[in-house]
């Protein structure tokens, strides 16, 4: 199987950097994320990832105040200058990092991503993102935040671009041939020439040919919009499956949706996030959970939320039924679908639902010891749930240390995930060819 980090410093469970083994370091001190991603790379992690957000949530009551006292996770570096400070510090672990191709443009993003895989030697990923709501558009002198399928259209056009853009030099454009004075052959790098319906672009891209021919491509999602997308371009999907029965579903129906678009079903890896919790037995598990859950307020819930749905949660009564809203939301649709109809049909509160989700965002939680999560993770793979995991640590670091120096020792005990690394590039870890 494959393992991703998703890279946070204080974990993803909203009562994560309340628990008392949380250490909760400086979020600008790059030592902070060294020691994580070091850690990760000592386990030989696939790669290790980092979310971006252009804004604080300030979408539940308009203001950032549920936000900077409930949840942190804001006061946080750019993930570009972040991970090329992290890839002269690493020598394995792909690194991976969000932009935004709502607020952005491919020039821009093609140029960054390949100087960061050359600086990488070969180990670059950017998760390409819609963004969420509308405080984000606030930030990039817009009003409103562009509906659902347009953002996506948009996405579609960026990716491409992107791509062409990377593919304006061959590898063997530089010769610096001192003799005949020729650095760069003409005929080896070409104009990108791109017209779009959002963009056009001449070209070529600045930058030479990046080391593993193009950084991974991650897509992030489960909507239909997205999977339009997804299908297409994706080399690694971190997606939200709540249960195996769905992710197994999702992930059939993708790979056919792969073969339609005429692509193998190896050349994108399907990695649903999960979030172990370990114990050295069930009973010891069982109460860390508890711990944790019990130290989420349900307003970090109702703000994480909202700014991810793009929707005010703070005009309805926390106390009454989860509210039928879904057409409301124009920010992350697809995983609060799932949310709201299961909500509904368990007749759960707005305020329920909002600390259950702060704990987890809808992935599972897999709590018990090393061996019943390893054998639960190889038998999400085995049945074709999924190619590997993202994971997702409750708290930082406690949670990834746990995973790191008992699940995966069981994992590669049992021989369903590497001891070594076998490459040196991402590619050459995700088995993912250059299509």
């Amino acid at each position: 199987m494959h393992l991703a980090l998703y890279l946070s410093d204080t974990g993803l469970h909203a009562g994560g950097w309340r628990h008392p083994a949380a250490q909760n370091h400086d979020p600008m001190a790059l030592d902070t994320w060294l020691r994580l991603v070091k850690k990760a790379e000592e386990a030989k992690f696939d790669f290790a990832f980092i979310a971006d957000k252009l804004s604080i949530d300030d979408i539940y009551g308009s203001d950032i105040t549920t936000t900077v006292q409930y949840r942190p996770g804001y006061a946080r570096p750019e993930p570009m200058a972040l991970l090329t400070a992290l890839s002269l510090f690493t020598h394995s672990i792909g690194l991976g990092g969000t932009l935004s191709t709502t607020y952005g443009e491919p020039f821009h993003a093609a140029r960054t991503i390949a100087t960061l895989d050359h600086f990488s030697a070969g180990r670059m990923a950017w998760n390409a993102v819609t963004s969420t709501n509308d405080g984000e558009a606030k930030n990039f002198s817009r009003t409103r935040h562009l509906a659902h399928q347009e953002r996506y259209k948009r996405a579609g056009e960026f990716i491409d671009a992107v791509h062409q853009l990377l593919a304006s030099w061959q590898p063997d454009a530089l010769v610096a041939d001192k003799e005949s004075g020729i650095y760069a052959r003409p005929d080896k790098v070409s104009y990108t020439r791109f017209a779009g319906e959002h963009f056009q672009i001449k070209g070529p891209l600045t930058v030479a040919a990046s080391p593993q021919g193009r950084p991974v491509q991650i897509l992030a999602g489960v909507s239909q919009d997205f999977k339009e997308v997804a299908t297409r371009v994706a080399e690694v999907i971190f997606t939200v499956q709540p249960e195996r029965e769905r992710a197994q579903q999702f992930y059939q129906q993708f790979k056919t949706a792969m073969a339609a678009q005429g692509r193998l079903p190896q050349a994108c890896k399907i990695l649903p996030g999960i979030m172990p919790i370990v114990g050295a037995t069930q009973q010891e598990a069982e109460e860390k959970r508890r711990q944790l859950d019990e130290l989420v307020n349900p307003l970090a819930g109702l703000s994480f939320m909202s700014a991810s749905m793009n929707y005010d949660l703070s005009q309805h009564d926390p106390d009454a039924l989860f509210p039928d809203i879904f057409d409301a939301i124009s920010g992350s649709k697809g995983r609060f679908e799932y949310v709201i109809n299961e909500a509904r049909r368990q007749g759960k509160t707005l305020a329920e639902v909002a600390k259950s989700y702060a704990a987890s965002a809808s992935f599972p939680v897999l709590v018990g010891t090393p061996e019943s999560i390893a054998s639960e993770m190889i038998e999400w793979v085995e049945s074709k749930a999924c190619d590997g995991f993202v994971l997702m640590p409750a708290d930082m670091p406690a949670s990834l240390h746990d995973f790191a120096d008992y699940v995966v020792p069981e994992l590669q005990k049992r021989g369903a995930f590497r001891k070594d690394y076998q490459g040196k590039t991402l590619r050459d870890h995700l088995q993912v060819p250059l299509e």
